[in-house]
């Protein structure tokens, strides 16, 4: 392995002593899912460790973008998260400045989603550290390896 790759694992993949024979667990998938699941979930706090978000966060506010006057019950529906979590997600983001709640204009019982100025400059940033994420997490993927992997996982969270 280059020098280089080796550095980049290192950081995001702890190495332990004995790893390499871990017996009949190799051959259980959601075994290597946990463990691509870490490796990637440590990458992306190292690389948004600055912003001072998590994965989620972020997810609410590209959506809230995306989704101008959005309900917090249909972002927690694209989210697939219950309505209590996104609640918490949104009142962080709204406590932070990156969100404001206003009265629906289409339905007075609910309240619409928007990102304020402070909200569309971190969602700016987020995004370029999404880039340099994807670029690692790509980078060891061939491109049609790449879009069946997307395929596949799809299949287990449809």
């Amino acid at each position: 392995m280059p020098k280089r790759l080796r550095d980049t694992v290192a950081i995001t993949t702890p190495q332990v002593a004995g790893e390499e024979d871990i017996g009949e667990i190799r051959n259980v998938v959601g075994f290597h899912i946990r463990l691509a699941h870490g490796a990637v979930y440590r990458h992306f706090t190292e690389t948004f460790a600055d912003l001072d978000l998590t994965q989620k966060q972020v997810s609410a506010l590209w959506l809230v973008h995306d989704h101008p006057d959005i309900a917090q019950t249909g972002l927690a529906q694209r989210m697939r998260m219950d309505r209590a979590t996104t609640m918490a997600i949104v009142n962080r983001l709204e406590a932070k400045g990156y969100l404001v709640r206003r009265k629906s204009r289409s339905d007075a019982r609910k309240q619409a989603l928007n990102l304020t100025g402070p909200g569309r400059r971190m969602l700016a940033a987020a995004k370029r550290a999404i880039h340099q994420h994807e670029q690692w997490l790509r980078s060891r993927f061939s491109g049609k390896e790449v879009a069946k992997l997307i395929e596949l996982l799809t299949r287990i969270h449809q």
